[in-house]
């Protein structure tokens, strides 16, 4: 998949494209069937397939609450990748493009940088300054520019529309059941192992410390892990700052059962399937195993009897 990142430039395909313009954040059944519908029309009109995309997340760029980020950037383009996309275009968002006209971003993005014959949205895609453009306005300027619009119809699981809120909401609520409902498979999430400080080493519960991008789902959880030749292995993971010892970044940590080895600069995928508690901050380093140990015990019973 070829990768760029800004609307200046030559035409990434001169002959045409088909595309598909969202989020994608989670990549859940609903963006499943949109990369689907477009890359089947792509290999029908033998043009090249394209995604456009943005970065950080138009929601969160706007955002005034804590935002949960679903999966990282890099695991969204590997999706991508997956998916048989050709040329992504992952623009970033910031002022410039917050502000531009509907009717701009069509001639920069899908008419001079892509060159769109067909693009495929969602029933609810807005885009341009304060969300003014819709799909009947993208029908309209694709009869001016030559494309075509297509809208998906709507995906649905238990008889509600597969959306990120849904899947935002679901994670929030530590229902994992419905999480995988809406992706199709367990939520999952992955990211490069970094150096942390080695405590939990010392407390007898050495860590894997992946950065986490959201102020959000603090807690314990049992997770399965990926990665590094590890196949879904047994583990038990913390989201959180670690407040027993003042921490502040944001960090996944899992603690892998039975294992030893060098995880730093490992990409690992974290599959979570039950959440335990919430992120607690206790008197003492003593105090805190004692729950680690408690924490193991039923991650490693939990994991066990889930199949």
């Amino acid at each position: 998949m070829r990768l760029v990142r800004d609307l200046s430039g030559s035409c990434l395909s001169p002959s045409g494209s088909v595309l598909a313009i969202g989020a994608f954040d989670g990549l859940h059944r609903g963006h499943q069937a949109l990369l689907s519908a477009m890359r089947a029309s792509a290999a029908e009109r033998a043009l090249p397939s394209g995604a456009v995309l943005f970065e950080p997340l138009p929601r969160r760029y706007f955002a005034r609450e804590p935002f949960l980020r679903l999966i990282p950037p890099a695991q969204r383009l590997a999706g991508l990748a997956e998916a048989g996309v050709d040329h992504c275009l992952l623009l970033r968002f910031n002022q410039a493009l917050a502000t531009m006209s509907p009717e701009a971003f069509v001639e920069a993005a899908l008419v001079r940088r892509l060159a769109a014959r067909e693009v495929w949205v969602g029933a609810d895609f807005r885009f341009g300054h304060r969300r003014a453009g819709d799909v009947d306005l993208l029908a309209r300027l694709g009869s001016q520019h030559g494309f075509e619009v297509r809208v998906l119809e709507t995906v649905a699981a238990e008889a509600e529309r597969v959306s990120s809120s849904r899947l935002r909401a679901a994670l929030l609520g530590g229902d994992f059941r419905a999480a995988a409902t809406l992706l199709g498979a367990p939520y999952r999430y992955t990211r490069r192992v970094t150096r942390g400080q080695q405590l939990g080493r010392q407390l007898g519960y050495p860590t894997a410390n992946l950065r986490w991008l959201s102020p959000l789902m603090y807690g314990i959880y049992a997770v399965r892990v990926s990665g590094a030749g590890l196949i879904r292995h047994p583990a038990v993971a913390s989201i959180g700052t670690r407040p027993t010892i003042n921490g502040r970044e944001p960090l996944l940590e899992v603690h892998v059962f039975d294992w030893s080895g060098d995880l730093y600069g490992q990409r690992l995928t974290v599959e979570f399937v039950a959440r335990q508690r919430d992120e607690l901050k206790f008197d003492s380093l003593d105090a805190l195993v004692r729950q680690m140990d408690l924490d193991a015990a039923e991650a490693r019973a939990t994991l066990a009897a889930t199949p």
